[in-house]
């Protein structure tokens, strides 16, 4: 007699081997040109898969399918196969595992930069890596996409996600790159103090760190430091020594004697605004005969403790060629309220 585990095995087996000569079948379609023929050949076989629960089946015919249809420049197909990677991996709950968000990332990486089915597959992705709306993704698969966007040059897009990854200095070297193809000479310093300011909004307080630290090494336009040639470095070395401290009058007197500085780019106090509220006990923003970050700043000196929770920081319009200031004037890069 056959025990249990040997007949599992055997019938796993069997089902492998059904899937290979399947496959088999849909690569002759596809070699000979049937691409819509082996497409809805591929979809018929998907769902039926998925009714018997083989969802691991299912999830892996999808994904070579995609692969192969890629490979034939069938971005349609592919794209469409991949979506069906993500329902069986919704449908089944699956676990979040790195070989599922590497593969996840590779078809992400072959679609079309400029496709709608791309930003429709990566907001899914996101979406399914956190379990449910109202988080912002898996941070490894963040990192993931923010190195195949890196790649592909495309640095805003690359550099948000980074941001929602806990690897600061990944995001630091591409913002090396990024100055050095995109900004101009004097903005060398305006690249990296956005990326702090959004980690610190963020409540990541290592990534803002390891991110200046980074970039102020591996950048060939800033000399050694700390003290740096530029002003706005400085505050940004201050700021991290103070919200590690966490005094209020600390944070209050840097804000003030940067002021210069701070006003490069109207957000800097938007941002500092919402890091004072996290980490140096400054209510939220009222309406106050002061106005802005010093209204709020001279209101809260004997204001409460620090909050427990931060709102994410949101993504937003990033530099281009164009030179950085003038963007970051245009249009809110990334929201200090959550």
């Amino acid at each position: 007699m056959m025990s249990e585990q040997e007949a599992l095995k055997c019938s796993s087996a069997r089902n492998r081997g059904g899937v290979q000569r399947v496959e088999g079948k849909l690569r002759a379609s596809v070699e000979k040109g049937d691409y819509y023929e082996a497409h809805q050949m591929y979809r018929t076989l998907f769902f039926r898969y998925m009714s018997q629960s083989k969802h691991a089946e299912a999830r892996e015919l999808m994904c070579n399918g995609a692969l192969l249809f890629f490979s034939h420049n069938q971005q349609n197909s592919a794209a469409d196969l991949s979506m069906l990677v993500l329902e069986s991996l919704e449908k089944s709950e699956a676990e979040v595992e790195d070989d599922i968000l590497e593969h996840l990332v590779k078809l992400f990486s072959l679609m079309d930069p400029k496709s709608p089915e791309r930003v429709a597959f990566v907001s899914r992705a996101l979406k399914w890596s956190t379990g449910g709306p109202g988080k912002l993704g898996n941070p490894k698969l963040h990192q993931l996409l923010a190195l195949t966007l890196w790649k592909e040059q495309n640095y805003s897009e690359s550099r948000y996600h980074f941001l929602h990854s806990c690897d600061g200095e990944g995001c630091a070297l591409m913002l090396v790159e990024y100055s050095a193809t995109m900004g101009y000479r004097s903005e060398v310093d305006m690249f990296v103090a956005q990326a702090v300011l959004q980690f610190l909004c963020l409540k990541n307080k290592t990534s803002a760190s390891v991110v200046f630290s980074t970039y102020t090494q591996k950048h060939p336009s800033i000399e050694t430091g700390p003290p740096f040639v530029q002003p706005l470095l400085n505050f940004l070395w201050f700021l991290l020594l103070a919200v590690d401290g966490g005094k209020l009058t600390v944070f209050t007197v840097l804000c003030e004697q940067y002021q210069p500085s701070l006003k490069r780019d109207p957000m800097y106090n938007e941002y500092l605004d919402r890091i004072g509220q996290l980490f140096f006990g400054v209510p939220p923003k009222q309406s106050s005969s002061y106005g802005g970050l010093l209204g709020n700043l001279l209101n809260s000196l004997m204001g409460s403790g620090e909050e427990e929770e931060g709102e994410e920081a949101h993504r937003g319009q990033q530099p281009g060629r164009a030179g950085l200031a003038g963007v970051l004037s245009e249009t809110k890069p990334a929201g200090a309220y959550g």
